[in-house]
């Protein structure tokens, strides 16, 4: 084999023969190398420690937080849903207690008008709503959604609760309007029941405040009358008809005359709630036509 000499003015290179065995022998060295030992196992473990790896961490961490936040959106919808159920639930729960309270009290009301019937049962009497009232917080003026085609005429007798309202102004076909005993202008002729003593009960909305209205020109030498006394529609009144109880004694005052005493009647009605009412079918002058 002749050595390789470089000439003057030439370009030395390299046979591919030797290029090539050179490279196996570098191939084969790295063989050996990889099998027998961890050298470029610890560099390959270094880089994926130091790099490969943070990554992934990264990667790993975006994908879970993007999972965790798709699912509290669609946590959010659900309890906007759930919520919103729950609200037409209450609403609807609300609607039907407010419905039974309505029907409660309507209940009641009627059957306090039943018992009210039951007292005065000779007298024929026709049940009516109250559809209007004037201004202000008692039921000193009141209409009902009864009038003339119903037979109602002026001065019938209106009761609810436990006694005496008021008397019918004015009417109409279905309508008729109703002064009650609390009106400034209301006088009743009345009478003590346990004494059968007279007097006047007056309507003084200034007094109703206190929950009471006024009577005056009771004659009582003996003091027959005391509190707790009940006061009903006396024979002569030309109004209203006898015997319906209007209230009680609750205070008594002597008048300066020193004759007659005054004071003051709680209703047996309570004026602040009123919704329905009996209409007596009768008037005082008709009763008192009907007996002659």
């Amino acid at each position: 084999m002749s050595p390789i000499v470089k000439r003057e003015g030439e370009k030395f290179t390299l046979p591919s023969k030797y290029l090539l065995f050179i490279l196996t022998l570098v191939c084969v060295v790295m063989i050996i190398v990889t099998f027998s030992t961890n050298a470029f196992s610890s560099s390959l473990n270094s880089f994926f420690g130091t790099v490969i790896i943070p990554i992934q961490k990264g990667v790993t961490s975006v994908g879970t937080w993007m999972v965790d936040v798709a699912g509290n959106i669609q946590s959010i919808a659900d309890l906007q849903a759930e919520n919103e159920s729950l609200k037409q639930q209450v609403e609807d729960l609300t609607a039907q207690n407010t419905n039974l309270e309505q029907d409660k009290y309507e209940l009641t009301e009627l059957q306090k008008l039943y018992e009210l019937d039951s007292q005065y049962d000779n007298y024929e009497k026709i049940g009516a709503r109250i559809i209007a009232k004037d201004a202000g917080n008692w039921y000193h003026s009141f209409v009902i959604d009864k009038g003339s085609d119903d037979g109602l005429t002026v001065d019938m007798n209106i009761i609810a609760g436990s006694g005496l309202v008021g008397r019918i102004i004015d009417v109409g076909p279905d309508w008729a309007k109703v002064q009650s005993i609390i009106a400034d202008n209301s006088s009743v002729s009345a009478t003590i029941l346990s004494a059968s003593e007279n007097l006047i009960v007056t309507g003084d909305l200034e007094l109703y405040d206190q929950g009471v209205i006024g009577f005056s020109k009771l004659v009582d030498d003996v003091d027959k009358v005391s509190v707790g006394d009940k006061v009903v529609t006396s024979d002569i009144s030309d109004k209203y008809l006898p015997g319906i109880l209007i209230g009680y004694i609750s205070t008594i005052d002597e008048d300066s005359n020193n004759l007659t005493k005054s004071g003051t009647i709680t209703p047996a009605v309570d004026f602040d709630h009123l919704s329905e009412v009996l209409v007596i079918l009768q008037t005082k002058q008709q009763v008192e036509d009907s007996s002659n």
